[in-house]
Order: structure tokens, then sequence, then C-alpha cells
């Protein structure tokens, strides 16, 4: 299996990783690292588009918005407003026009999570049903992944390298532990903690019991409503 890393705008990381895998057990036997030279395609800004995902500073970006400028005096440029693909970041970065910056293809495909082993998370492809494991740090909020569970992954279409899992923004889990509720509770305010089924632990209005099923938002691990079975 080969990850690349990209660490800088003209070179990446090539990194050699052979395992053996067993059901019940996961074994990286060698990391071999070396660089090799990126051949990704150039791109002008010209060519910027919403949507346009460009490598910048070794981070994958995607073009949010984009504006040419032709000022009185000096040279035209280009405002852009970038968000990082992996990271999440948002800036804001000016090129100069006619620039050419380097273009990354990046697909997002569909999986099913199957299980887990230790910081391991073996997924499957929904069309092609090919089985392939990912690392913990490559997975958004995943303490709210459950098996069974549909997700995207994003991975770099040169190479096939995961950049990483993402997971619906809503699920619906089984509250697996909390303090019983109390009649009447319903009307009142106030919260209480819960476990649920994947380990998470939320705050649930207090006539929340066990065996409930709850609707969570996984951006921010609020509870939304109680879901009816």
């Amino acid at each position: 299996m080969h990850n690349i890393r990209f660490t800088d705008r003209f070179t990446a990381q090539f990194v050699a990783m052979p395992f053996v895998f067993k059901p019940e057990q996961w074994y990286f036997w060698t990391f071999l690292s070396f660089n090799v030279i990126s051949n990704m395609p150039k791109v002008s800004t010209s060519d910027f588009r919403n949507g346009l995902t460009i490598m910048l500073n070794g981070e994958i970006y995607s073009i949010l918005e984009f504006l040419h400028v032709k000022p009185g005096k000096g040279g035209a440029f280009v405002r852009t407003k970038l968000k990082g693909v992996v990271n999440g970041k948002v800036l804001e970065k000016t090129f100069r026009a006619g620039e050419n910056v380097e273009a990354v293809r990046v697909e997002r495909r569909p999986y099913q999570y199957l299980y887990r082993e230790g910081d391991i998370y073996h997924f499957m492809h929904k069309d092609t049903y090919e089985q392939i494991p990912v690392p913990e740090e490559k997975i958004e909020r995943a303490k709210f992944l459950k098996e069974n569970q549909d997700v995207q992954i994003a991975v770099f279409a040169e190479n096939d390298e995961i950049l990483f899992v993402e997971i619906p923004d809503q699920v619906v889990l089984e509250v697996a532990q909390t303090e019983p509720g109390v009649k009447g509770d319903t009307a009142q305010g106030g919260s209480k903690s819960a476990k649920l089924e994947t380990g998470a632990t939320v705050q649930v209005p207090l006539f929340i019991n066990e065996g409930d099923l709850v609707k969570v938002n996984t951006k921010d691990g609020q509870y939304l409503e109680r879901v009816k079975q």
C-alpha cells in the first residue's frame, strides 16, 4: 500500500507501508519514506472557478469565492476566499493575474463503515465492495461512527490517497446509559449526560431513557430530538 503526503508545492513524500493483515490484527511492518517530484497539473487564475481544488503551501484548498480585479494603476489580480479540504481553515489569498497554481483532483466516494480494530477503521465501497482500512486520525467525528453507517471518503484522485472520512452531519443513535427519566420532566428544562451506543457522551433532556433513539448533530455534539422507534 502506498500513501502520498504532500510536504510543499514541489515535492511529495512517498510512504511505503508493507503490512500483513489478519481479521484479528493489523501490522505495520515497515515505514520507508523518500521524496519524489510532484507532477500535478498547473492551472492559471483565468481558469479559477468555485469548487476548484488547488495545492497551496502543502495543503489542499477549495475555492469558495473569487474576483478578478483590474485596478486603474498596477497589475491585475485575483482575490479569492479558500477553504482547506483537510484542515477546514478559511483564508483569503490574492494571486497575480495569470499566475499558475497546482490543481488537485479530490473525489468523494461512498463507503459503509464495517468495524474497528484498535485505531484502524474498516470501510467497504458501496459499489465495488472493496474494503479499505483507515486510521482514526483521518476520520472526522469518529465518536459518532456506527457500524453499517454510510460515509463519504475524500481521496486524492491521482493516487487514491485517503484525505479524510466524512460522516453525516446528523445521526440517530441509541442511548446506552443515562439516569432514569422522571415522569413530568418533559415540560421542565434542564439536561443530563447520556452515553450513546458508539461511546460518545452528549447532553439530553431529562425525559430521555436508556434504549431511546436520539438524533444528534455530529458537528457540535448537540442533541436534536428523540426519534420514535
